[in-house]
């Protein structure tokens, strides 16, 4: 059943629309089970209704879709207790309903198993059968599994609009809504963008290609024939190559490739397929090369079950052929607004500077570190957007809501006015902070905090110092280190921190060791895990790679020796023995700079609390060093058991979860027992609401990206230590982070600081 369902839904993937996906569902669904009727009913929640969308094995007429409410017959039944009934005869059931349009008085036995996506009743799939017997237990696991799988394509949908599209009555529909798409997707960067999309498309991944049609089959054919020339030729280069250094075996691979690659063969399916279907040569490569895949793998021979792989390589040789015929330079606009399955930071690079308004990603959440980047560049952006089709976005215009998750694709002149005016506001907004840009971050009762900033590159200092930062608490010193293909020498290195520690002087600088793994890797030290973020990570790796350490302190230190501002902060630690054997080469790597006859000054050494571990030790911590900083983004990505970057589960990342605030305040109350200072440095310090609490908390400082800093500022200057501390024992008393959020949403629109949680002023 394994092998069918996954055909199944190989066939429905590459299906052209909702309508035509539940067709062939519901055709695939009938032969496996070998049943007699098989039906999808859809709810229309607007007229509170099923939709019987799609059936095979009745005698219906689609001109009139069959409609009914929904508490009716069995199928009503089965959507509101949202488990399967199968029964041997459904005219039996108590809760059977005839229905005039839908002839079934010859069938019995029946299964209807619920539709839903994340927690939402989408519909029914029902199958039924003549003989009065119950469907057995693998056929019911079989279609209830497949209906879990649907409810992800309805879901999908419903958000391109689609399921709408097919569900309403047709005298409901218009044409004004299949024109204009609104998207909905999590709000990571506040601010609003209305421009032009730009459309980027992942290269050579077999399993991203959209689909798109073509209005020129030719064109598509001719580059297709050339594209797999040039991959067969290729394939021989590589034969001959390794002809000296494999055996006659292994050789022989690369002619079983060049069969596979002959225009009889693949290249005559895809041809086909670009013929029947008017579909670009990659859409049709994509979908040939995923049917061979399911073909080799419905083998039972281990060996030729082995040879998916080697089509897939092939596909992805193709594909990669294709795409170097078919490369457009992207046309940036002066309004870009950056669409795609997932954004990279190389895809932000490519843009010119000046050009970037927005990004749209349906991928990542509000703490992926493109997040974070983008929030550094101050551009709105939304991410894990439902239902986002590359191919219908292309070049259209964009409005991105920052603020609230919302994209609207082609949007009518009216919401472009109105957005335009709140822009204007928010411009207005950010250009009057920068008033108190030389003001101290200080409350209306004296309290003083300092407000610094998280960084990564020496081009980000100007920023920075433009919007009155006072140092930086986190500079990410794996970033250069990201940028290059080799581990960078101690003198790179030196010149690097040099010029970072330079900037910002007299201010102090806090660098954190490197710190890769998990969600940053380096592509000449690649770590392949299972679990990347429970796995080898930050100070994990730098102390398993003393060498690597022991060079980065070293420049770190070498770089500090005119301007000693440096900090050095340890990150990822979960136990003591990790920072005493830190410190321990540290402390050689000082004493090697001072015997070689340099006068440096021996830097402050903090550590990083990210882990619940290093929390519920915060004091034990604190002892050994000179201060603790938070990292709030991992510290709540683990106390909450939740993956940052997960679109599925981002709603249940929430910073303000109560467990979240009071470790917080134990951390805090861990390191000033032991007389160090402590600080924050994740993305909670940049956001205003929490500003409020940190404050009252009593951390030293909030380091966040420049571009938060100053409406930072204007919050802390706006409420006494008095009211925080009173703001916060309000918030100790609830239970629920949505609560919290509204709470202190409403103090500061009470407090005239609006602009600060939505677009506009006020």
């Amino acid at each position: 059943m394994l092998k069918i369902l996954k055909r199944i839904i190989q066939d429905v993937s590459h299906a052209a629309c909702l309508e035509q996906a539940l067709n062939i569902l519901v055709q695939r669904v009938k032969e496996a089970i070998n049943c007699d009727v098989v039906n999808i009913y859809l709810l229309d929640y607007k007229n509170e209704e099923y939709v019987l969308v799609a059936a095979d094995g009745l005698a219906i007429n689609k001109s009139f879709p069959i409609r009914f409410s929904l508490g009716q017959g069995i199928v009503g039944q089965v959507g509101r207790r949202e488990e399967p009934i199968n029964t041997e005869n459904s005219q039996l059931h108590p809760h059977y309903a005839d229905h005039p349009l839908i002839p079934e008085k010859h069938l019995q036995g029946f299964i209807g198993v619920p539709i839903l996506q994340h927690r939402k009743l989408y519909g029914v799939l029902t199958s039924q059968q003549t003989a009065a017997n119950c469907f057995d237990d693998e056929e019911e696991a079989f279609l209830i599994t497949l209906a879990a799988q649907l409810g992800s394509l309805i879901a999908h949908a419903e958000a391109t609009g689609e399921l709408h599209e097919i569900t309403l009555p047709p005298n409901d529909k218009s044409n004004e809504y299949n024109q204009d798409i609104s998207l909905k997707g999590l709000g990571c960067v506040p601010g609003v963008a209305i421009g032009r999309a730009v459309v980027i498309y992942p290269y050579s991944n077999i399993d991203a290609v959209p689909r798109q049609n073509t209005q020129d089959v030719n064109h598509e054919i001719n580059v297709f024939k050339t594209s797999l020339d040039a991959t067969k030729e290729h394939i021989k280069r590589l034969g001959r190559r390794l002809a000296l250094s494999v055996g006659e075996q292994e050789r022989a691979l690369f002619d079983v490739y060049l069969g596979i690659l002959d225009q009889e063969h693949l290249g005559a399916e895809v041809i086909q397929e670009i013929i029947t279907e008017q579909i670009t040569a990659e859409t049709a490569l994509s979908i040939v090369i995923k049917r061979y895949i399911a073909h080799f793998e419905d083998i039972n021979d281990p060996y030729l079950k082995e040879r998916a792989v080697d089509i897939k390589d092939i596909g992805q040789r193709i594909l990669a052929a294709l795409q170097s015929e078919q490369k457009e330079e992207y046309v940036y606009s002066p309004k870009t607004i950056l669409v795609g399955e997932e954004i990279t930071a190389s895809d932000l690079a490519e843009v010119p500077e000046g050009l970037l308004a927005g990004i749209v990603s349906a991928k990542g959440s509000n703490n992926s570190h493109v997040a974070i980047l983008a929030r550094a560049m101050n551009i709105p952006t939304v991410m894990g957007v439902m239902g986002l089709k590359l191919e219908d976005i292309s070049k259209r215009a964009l409005i991105v809501d920052g603020y609230n998750g919302d994209i609207f694709v082609s949007p009518p002149k009216s919401l472009i006015s109105e957005y335009k005016q709140l822009w204007q506001e928010e411009n207005e907004l950010n250009n009057s902070l920068f008033a108190l840009r030389d003001k101290l971050a200080e409350t209306p009762d004296n309290y003083r905090i300092k407000l610094q900033v998280n960084t990564g590159l020496a081009m980000d200092a100007g920023l920075s110092m433009s919007v009155g930062a006072e140092g930086v608490g986190l500079y990410r010193s794996e970033v250069p280190f990201m940028t290059r293909d080799r581990f960078p020498s101690e003198d790179e290195q030196f010149i690097i921190y040099r010029q970072i520690l330079k900037a910002f002087a007299p201010h102090e600088v806090t660098m954190r060791t490197l710190d890769i793994g998990g969600d940053k890797s380096l592509p000449y030290f690649p770590i392949e895990e299972d679990n990347p973020y429970l796995g080898w990570r930050g100070i994990r790796v730098t102390l398993d790679h003393p060498d690597v350490f022991l060079m980065q302190v070293r420049a770190m230190m070498r770089a500090n020796q005119e301007v000693k501002n440096l900090r050095i902060m340890l990150p990822m630690v979960t136990t003591l023995s990790e920072v005493d054997e830190a410190i321990y080469l540290i402390h050689q790597a000082y004493q090697e700079l001072l015997e070689e006859g340099l006068s440096i000054p021996k830097p402050q050494i903090g550590v990083m609390i990210e882990v619940p571990a290093a929390a519920f030790q915060a004091h034990e911590f604190a002892k050994r060093v000179d201060f603790i900083s938070v990292g709030s983004n991992d510290l709540t990505q683990y106390f909450l058991a939740v993956d940052r970057n997960n679109s599925r589960v981002a709603n249940l990342y929430d910073s303000l979860h109560p467990a979240i605030l009071r470790m917080l305040m134990k951390i805090v109350e861990g390191g000033h027992a032991a007389g160090v200072k402590v600080s924050i440095c994740g993305e909670m310090a940049g956001e205003p609401i929490v500003a409020i609490l940190l404050l009252a908390m009593g951390f030293d400082a909030l380091s966040m990206s420049s571009a938060s800093l100053l409406r930072i500022k204007w919050v802390i200057r706006s409420f006494s230590l008095t009211e925080c501390r009173q703001i916060l024992a309000d918030v100790l008393s609830m239970e629920n982070p949505n609560e919290i959020r509204l709470y202190l949403q409403e103090i500061l629109q009470n407090q005239g600081l609006g602009g600060l949680v939505r677009a506009g002023k006020n």
